[in-house]
């Protein structure tokens, strides 16, 4: 049969835990195989589609339009709801394919499947060609996911989730209210960066920090989703459509507001915007002095869950409730120190002064423990400060937090970073991390550093690294960091691809993320494109102040691309540098190996081994290092005294 080049739209489908249960009860297995084609071959046809084939427990069809494969794939799920045991993923996409001998190939094919592979259990993913073509349609709702480098296809895809609404018929007019409804929870909230309209700008940090206890709190309540901080302050000066920031962050409603402080006194006025149609749902005007503040925040959640009908469970109203502080002034300086922590950079030295200072104002304020913990983490992280100095900083504070207020999962994440990363102690790591996740499982920090740093640097685990980086992606989409820190965890693995799309991802997010450009720059270099890794590494330096892992990364590309002479000229730099500030000396101890100084290298790296942490990245991560080195004995000892923790 000659072949022939088509348009169509591509469907997958999978049984969820298929392999597991052949393995348990095979005449079992056999059965709902039989079962699953006795649902999906009429339902195909009905739709005017093509079965093409199985592939093991999987489904492949075609179809000629997209609206006949979303709806097929609506009616299988409607279908398989009442079989024990059929539990089903779909994907669909629409490309151009090749037929030929019945049977079908190109990217739309792969596409399909990856999009299948990654769906929730009982979802259907599509991507954007498909969407464009049901947005409209009456009786199928549809929310945007995410963005995601999918295997083996170029660039990247937007992901969207489609659902059927129950007993609806089909038919081509606009979406109905109840589909969208469907699609994103009724009872989901983003809480935008309220507006400072205080006459001095300096005030942002207490109009940001406002907005985001609101949302702190309303997260902590299990029948509300909340859009993660990062991810709604994106829109922050943006006067974009609400329907359109509801759709993007998958929620039904907005609460925005604004604030005015002049000295004590406060005007705050908030309101509940339903996204779909604009209506305000609740508003409120607050006149009030600093003393208030506490119970103008717990006025607006109560608000928010009275308006959408929250069931509030067990202590969740006192967590709402709870006032961390009585100190105003302690309070106030709790909100730059925090406002400096999300700004990263330099700015987390003003961020530690300023948490510094509420704790000694207020000794027993456990959220400031909590925040100076994370701060001093991220300084010996970035080697902005000696880890021998703040780590164990951020271990006693968390530690204090943890006493003073045991329903805060941040200071678990610290401590899960601390042993995982900086004690090379994974079970209490491990423990650490679950215990931040259980308390509240969509703090994406959590994940994003359970996955990094235990499961990638000590562990090397990196299917589960990239599980947890994207449950971190899905809770913060438009967050750079979260995406720059997906990226690195597939530079991990040794998916350099995904990692540098990834990467680019976060780069059109912010384009000064230094993670981001760092991980490009190694990836560009563990795949030999020399000269992309040193645009990458040199953009990096540049936009961090000359940051040593940016200088060691265009060291290494240097010395791997014939230009030794370049690379004794950083190197100089660097060594002239440890003379007068802290630098991590993993690095410098392959920066000096791949310049054929053995000697100084293993110098540096017993050195290394009690002064800096990065040190476990040599336990599973790609960096180049220099033969010589690789096979000394004692850089093998290193790394076995590293596995033994």
């Amino acid at each position: 049969m000659p072949s022939s080049r088509q348009l169509a739209a591509i469907m997958f489908t999978d049984i969820v835990g298929y392999t597991a249960l052949m393995g348990e009860d095979e005449r079992k297995a056999i059965d709902l195989l039989d079962t699953n084609r006795g649902v999906q071959r009429p339902l195909i046809a009905q739709y005017g589609g093509k079965w093409i084939k199985e592939i093991g427990d999987g489904i492949l069809a075609s179809f000629s339009t997209v609206s006949d494969a979303v709806w097929c794939a609506g009616m299988i799920h409607q279908a398989a709801q009442d079989i024990e045991g059929l539990h089903l993923r779909i994907g669909i996409h629409q490309g151009e394919v090749v037929f030929e001998n019945e049977d079908v190939f190109g990217d739309g094919v792969n596409i399909a499947a990856r999009l299948q592979s990654i769906a929730p259990v009982g979802g259907i993913w599509v991507s954007e060609s498909v969407y464009s073509n049901i947005a409209n349609k009456k009786g199928i709702a549809s929310r945007f996911v995410r963005q995601e480098v999918l295997k083996n296809v170029k660039d990247p895809v937007n992901i969207y989730e489609v659902v059927i609404e129950k007993d609806s018929t089909r038919q081509d007019t606009a979406p109905a209210r109840g589909a969208i409804l469907r699609a994103v929870p009724q009872k989901s909230i983003a809480v935008l960066p309220f507006v400072n309209m205080s006459i001095d700008p300096e005030q942002e940090y207490f109009s940001d920090g406002i907005a985001e206890e609101i949302l702190n709190s309303l997260s902590h309540l299990k029948d509300l989703r909340v859009a993660g901080r990062s991810s709604s302050f994106q829109f922050k000066g943006k006067n974009g459509d609400l329907r359109g920031v509801g759709e993007k962050l998958g929620v039904s409603t907005v609460l925005e507001g604004s604030v005015r402080k002049q000295g004590n006194r406060l005007r705050i006025t908030a309101q509940l915007i339903n996204v779909e149609d604009g209506f305000n749902l609740w508003s409120e005007r607050y006149d009030r002095n600093m003393d208030d503040i506490f119970a103008i925040q717990e006025d607006i959640a109560l608000a928010i869950t009275e308006k959408l009908r929250v069931t509030l469970l067990g202590k969740e109203r006192d967590i709402i409730a709870k006032v961390h502080t009585l100190n105003p002034d302690a309070y106030e300086l709790y909100l730059k120190g925090r406002f400096h922590l999300n700004r990263r950079g330099s700015s987390l030295v003003l961020a530690l002064q300023f948490l510094k200072d509420a704790i000694k104002l207020d000794p027993e304020f456990a959220l400031a423990y909590s925040e100076y913990a994370n701060v001093c983490l991220l300084l010996g992280y970035y080697s902005q400060k000696a880890p021998l100095e703040v780590m164990p900083m951020a271990k006693d504070a968390a530690e204090e937090a943890i006493r003073l207020d045991g329903t805060l999962c941040e200071p678990y994440t610290s401590l899960g970073y601390y042993y995982a990363g900086y004690k090379f102690n994974g079970p209490e790591g491990k423990r650490n991390f679950e215990k931040s996740i259980e308390l509240n499982p969509s703090y994406a920090l959590g994940h994003y550093w359970f996955a990094l740093f235990y499961y990638s640097f000590l562990e090397g685990r990196f299917e589960e690294a990239e599980k947890h980086a994207r449950i971190a992606v899905e809770l913060e989409p438009f967050s750079a960091i979260t995406q720059s820190g997906y990226a690195l965890i597939l530079f991990c693995a040794r998916k350099y691809e995904e990692a540098i799309q990834i990467a680019r991802i976060s780069i059109g997010q912010d384009a000064n993320t230094f993670l981001s450009h760092f991980t490009m720059g190694h990836s560009y270099l563990a795949q030999g494109s020399f000269d992309d890794a040193g645009d990458a590494f040199k953009f990096a330096m540049k936009i961090s102040n000359r940051h040593q892992w940016a200088v060691h990364g265009l060291i290494w590309t240097c010395c791997l691309s014939g230009h030794q002479e370049e690379a004794r000229i950083l190197m100089n730099e660097m060594t002239d540098r440890l003379k007068k500030e802290y630098l991590g000396l993993a690095f410098m101890a392959l920066s000096a190996g791949l310049l054929g100084d053995l000697d100084q290298a293993l110098k540096y790296l017993e050195e290394a081994y009690t002064t800096d942490p990065t040190i476990v990245t040599l336990k599973h991560l790609p960096w180049p290092v220099a033969p010589s080195l690789r096979d000394h004995p004692d850089y093998q000892k290193l790394l076995r005294k590293i596995w033994e923790n």
